[in-house]
């Protein structure tokens, strides 16, 4: 055993890197939808467009990082919203997450035939590219069904794979055919594009910056949420700003807006059956990057196998956020409680992925309309962002005197209150945004506003005719279980207080959880003075919390029970974890403490910690006591 935890000090369970290359893997992969989509509107304003997105996108970038610290819980806006607003803003937000996921599943999945038409051209054309868009869905959301697990090394591997092509192509672009004076006559202002297609270009461009979500979902798995999700936001934010706001020159440089039918154009905004590149706009670059014979055809095979398995794995990322917000918005009662049911065999929410991941995105997918697809993305994200700033604001209002353990810069102090200046600049741009696209694409409007309707209504009717709840009041579903289940915890919360009081809980926690399918979080508490924030940096005490982490992980190794390791900072340990076990709803808190002795210390037992969460704990408490020291 002590070998195996030696070992096991070695790995840091979802740290900065696993949280970057799991967002960029989903943000990095739009490169090869987004830049012939955006083109469609943007034309020789490409370039520009995806800068003017990109600071959005940084604004957005510092709403989500704040926001997930201060609640590390999945759901993203959806879940600030809840804390800012009520459960009906909360609704609004995930039901627009839920399309944004939707769409990403089929435009993710309708790319992946044509970068693979290297191997058999038909496949740039209907029918058979919606034919092939529809099998990856299928295939996926059966695996998901079954209960495919991911690779997290694959993804990082993947992830750093696909960022070394794209500096790799845009590095070999800038050698070879990069020409300002050609991006210069790209630039027809307001013909090409006219003025209402370049303002309708922006929010479109944002489907460049999809995925954000990612680290949000993500966050209940993150080991110190404090330093871990800020750096990799930041670092995502970084590396796909540098990629779109070189990649579009060098594509627009290489295939540049000319007269083509009747009509100022670029060959990355016409579709395949006009010999154009809108459907897979990075082997359109590659074939005229000015590269010839066997390397011009390596180069294309290499891009086409690894877009088309980048898009494969966005597709599957897409299916697995569309299961878990279903599952969570059935689990704060906004969908029927049908939809949080897991397959009695293979324990997955297997109605949550046939209707919403399988059903839904084909039938969107169908028609095949790339420009569609794109615009339906932006009313989903435009709309989901504004209520992700709006909370973050109104937290930021509503809760001024907290204190943070991560606060985004820069602010303006008003009257008591640290305004984010991020939020209300980023929050009037996406409505800004999204107003356009209503505006301005009649389609999506209503599509868009259809599926907001139906969505409100399907609220409103399952809260009031069924459930007779008010509609913004939050209600968690009860746990799950059967009577002869009713001792049988599969949610465990176990606070690391000391060493070897510790290893006591989590051997007797993972005895709880053999055979019942639990999941066990390995809690750690580092108490920061009053006299330091509680972001500062502590080296020795962060050191000291992975490894008494590394330590019960290795015990739930030897049980073959999954630890998910977690580190939190408070002022006093007892409230921090009482915080936590409400927030993840957990069955049973199950603590080690040294025993007291009575005789000394009349009315405490176990110690200031474990007598703090037996009189405040929201669940069931079993303490492990540590036998007394000789």
């Amino acid at each position: 055993m002590s070998r195996r935890r030696r070992q096991q000090r070695l790995e840091r369970v979802l740290g900065t890197p696993a949280l970057f290359a799991t967002a960029y893997g989903n943000v990095g992969s739009s490169i090869y939808y987004a830049l012939g989509v955006t083109a469609v509107f943007a034309l020789g304003l490409t370039p520009l467009v995806f800068v003017i997105a990109g600071v959005f996108f940084a604004a957005t970038a510092l709403t989500y990082a704040e926001g997930t610290v201060r609640y590390p819980e999945a759901g993203g806006s959806s879940s600030f919203a809840r804390h800012a607003f009520n459960e009906l803003a909360s609704f609004g937000a995930a039901w627009a997450q839920m399309l944004n996921y939707i769409i990403t599943i089929a435009i993710s999945a309708f790319f992946v035939p044509h970068y693979l038409s290297i191997f058999w051209g038909p496949l740039r054309q209907n029918p058979w590219d919606i034919i092939g868009g529809a099998a990856v869905i299928v295939v996926l959301v059966l695996l998901n069904v079954v209960g495919i697990q991911e690779s997290a090394r694959l993804n990082i591997f993947l992830a750093l794979i696909d960022f070394g092509t794209q500096v790799l192509l845009v590095l070999i672009g800038f050698a070879l055919i990069f020409s300002p004076s050609t991006l210069t006559g790209n630039v027809h202002f307001g013909t090409a594009p006219t003025w209402s297609q370049f303002f309708l270009a922006i929010p479109v461009g944002m489907i460049a910056y999809t995925g954000i979500e990612t680290v949000s979902n993500l966050a209940e798995e993150t080991r110190d949420p404090v330093k871990a999700i800020p750096r990799s936001i930041g670092w995502v934010a970084v590396a796909v700003f540098a990629i779109y706001f070189t990649l579009p020159m060098i594509a627009l440089s290489a295939l540049p807006v000319h007269h083509i039918a009747g009509k100022e154009t670029t060959l990355l905004a016409l579709p395949p059956q006009q010999h154009g590149f809108q459907n897979d706009p990075v082997l359109g670059l590659v074939e005229n990057l000015g590269i010839h014979g066997t390397l011009l055809s390596v180069l294309k095979v290499y891009v086409g196998l690894l877009a088309g398995t980048i898009l494969f794995i966005a597709t599957n990322a897409g299916i697995i956020g569309a299961s878990r917000i279903t599952y969570s918005m059935a689990t704060y009662r906004q969908l029927p409680e049908v939809f949080r049911r897991l397959h009695p065999r293979f324990k997955t929410p297997w109605l949550a992925l046939l209707v919403f991941a399988g059903f839904v995105s084909i039938l969107i997918l169908l028609p095949g309309k790339t420009k569609f697809l794109g615009t339906m993305y932006s009313f989903g994200a435009m709309l989901s962002f504004t209520v992700a700033h709006a909370s973050v604001v109104q937290l930021r209002r509503r809760y001024r005197d907290e204190e943070l353990a991560f606060r985004a810069r820069p602010n303006f102090r008003f009257c008591g209150v640290d305004w984010p200046l991020f939020a209300v600049f980023g929050g009037t741009a996406t409505a800004l945004a999204w107003l356009v696209v209503v505006v301005q694409s009649p389609g999506t409007r209503y599509a868009g506003l259809g599926w907001l309707i139906v969505g409100f209504v399907a609220y409103w009717a399952y809260r009031r005719r069924v459930l007779h709840v008010p509609l913004t009041e939050t209600i968690r579903a009860p746990v799950a279980m059967g009577p002869a289940l009713a001792l049988e915890y599969r949610n465990v919360l176990v606070p690391i207080v000391g060493r070897h009081e510790s290893e006591e809980a989590i051997d007797l926690a993972c005895r709880l959880a053999t055979e019942r399918a639990a999941s066990i979080v390995a809690l750690t508490v580092i108490e920061v003075p009053l006299e330091l924030p509680l972001d500062a940096e502590l080296p020795r005490e962060e050191e000291r919390a992975n490894e008494v982490l590394d330590e019960a992980r290795a015990i739930g190794d030897a049980y073959g029970v999954n630890v998910i390791g977690r580190i939190v900072r408070g002022r006093r340990a007892g409230p921090a974890i009482v915080e936590e076990a409400t927030r993840r709803n957990s069955e049973i808190i199950v603590m080690g403490a040294p025993r007291r002795d009575v005789r000394r210390r009349r009315g405490r037992i176990f110690g200031d910690t474990a007598d703090y969460v037996l009189k405040n704990a929201p669940c069931r408490v079993m303490v492990a006591a540590a036998p007394k020291a000789a």
